[in-house]
């Protein structure tokens, strides 16, 4: 086993002490490592918070860049070289139209739909692990990707000049592949689900000793995910809401989100408050969802089948800390089917102008279906994450938001359609109200 050096790496920047194990709390030392040589668990970053709590404050994250590395301190890299694209200070928009829709007073939507530089929050965790890898002497870096993750990882590479070669899986959507292409990495397209992608990933990495964003640098790359909790906690005014709602695919987006929060409230940014996280799978690909449900402390995998494929992990490498979660902070986890994550990413766009892609269809379905069953107080404070823009999931929806009403160049062609297009929303109409 690789111990961790006994003197924290202090810069002006982060405090990181060592590399943790979640299970039976080995330490390690910062490397590319991401798995405990004692019990398997997996690793992540420890940092030393009473420095944190002596050294950093509001006004100097506020004085810092409009992007994540304004929470410097509190991500793993220990150099002036970080790759910063302007990702991260997305809006958190108050909701009106959904809000009045579901019945809540107090919605808010965290908008990663339009993140930079390829519209997902995969632009978070990848910035961080490609700046780390860099520090760590990787000059190639890969990931195994459901579609954003390529994207992200093809495209900072890209811009921080390093060599790329990308694995996803070979069924995926179109904006997706050409997300990818357009940034010239070495795509491979696998045929098999994400799972089989990740084992194949893992033996590569092992052969080529490449830098994977989500495997051997998978420590740095998931903190990432904890601006996400800071970004919120900050927008509300360094306040933290009452509930969140969020997706899930390895569990681990859900988890640094909760973990961003507590290290706000442990350094003394916020006051701390029981924060109740609910998650969203598609019934397709509902491993999480259905260990929850049973009670269970483990989970089972599953072979997914849901058009949510961002979200497709059967084998969710952090679906047991996402149920603990949810259970001690008196949230739920629920799933969705197909055509209600469809009618969750036209509400969303209907009412609030935001189009998501399928994982923000199952929050907001999710979402909806939590406050139908009365799990959702109206009053809470709630944030719903929308992690990715729909632009990269148009075949979800096509067949199901109409056609394009085609005219002559007459205006009474024109009122003939405009006439049409008005009894057709008034028949929709009287069929809801039935």
């Amino acid at each position: 086993m690789t111990q961790a050096t006994s003197t924290p790496i202090q810069t002006t920047n982060a405090i990181l002490s060592a590399l943790k194990c979640k299970e039976c709390g080995a330490e390690y030392e910062l490397k590319a490592t991401h798995v405990c040589e004692l019990c398997f668990g997996p690793l992540e970053v420890k940092y030393d918070y009473n420095a944190l709590r002596l050294s950093v404050t509001r006004e100097k994250i506020q004085a810092g860049p409009n992007s994540i590395w304004r929470y410097r301190p509190f991500l793993p890299v220990t150099t002036d070289n970080v790759i910063d694209v302007g990702t991260g200070m997305t809006p958190l928009v108050r909701s009106h139209r959904l809000a009045r829709r579901l019945g809540l007073n107090k919605l808010y939507i965290k908008n990663d739909a339009v993140n930079m530089p390829t519209l997902s929050f995969k632009d978070r965790v990848v910035s961080v692990a490609l700046s780390r890898a860099r520090e760590l002497g990787f000059t190639t870096v890969s990931c195994a990707s459901t579609g954003n993750l390529a994207n992200s990882t093809a495209a900072i590479a890209a811009h921080a000049g390093l060599d790329c070669c990308v694995f996803i899986p070979s069924d995926l959507e179109a904006g997706k592949i050409l997300g990818s292409l357009i940034y010239s990495p070495t795509l491979m397209a696998v045929k098999g689900n994400y799972d089989q992608v990740n084992r194949l990933c893992s033996e590569v990495a092992n052969t080529h000793g490449w830098g994977f964003v989500n495997i051997n640098l998978r420590p740095y790359y998931s903190e990432g995910s904890k601006t996400l909790g800071f970004e919120v906690a900050e927008q509300l005014g360094w306040e933290l809401p009452d509930h969140i709602v969020a997706p899930l695919a390895s569990g681990s987006l859900f988890t640094k989100i909760y973990k961003g929060f507590q290290e706000f409230v442990e350094v003394g940014l916020v006051e701390g408050k029981k924060v109740r996280f609910s998650g969203a799978q598609a019934e397709g690909c509902s491993p999480i969802a259905q260990a929850f449900r049973e009670d269970r402390d483990f989970i089972k995998p599953v072979k997914p089948n849901t058009i949510a494929k961002s979200i497709a992990i059967g084998n969710p490498a952090d679906g047991v800390y996402a149920v603990e979660i949810a259970k001690k902070t008196g949230g739920n986890i629920e799933s969705v089917n197909d055509a209600e994550i469809i009618e969750g990413i036209k509400l969303l766009a209907e009412t609030e102008g935001i189009f998501t892609e399928t994982a923000g269809g199952t929050t907001v379905a999710v979402l909806k279906k939590l406050v139908e069953a009365g799990k959702i107080d109206p009053d809470e404070t709630t944030v719903v994450y929308i992690t990715g823009n729909g632009l990269k999931t148009q075949e979800a929806v096509q067949g199901y938001v109409g056609e394009p009403l085609t005219i002559d160049a007459k205006l009474d062609s024109f009122e003939r359609a405009l006439e049409r297009s008005r009894t057709l929303d008034r028949l929709e109409w009287q069929q809801v109200l039935v």
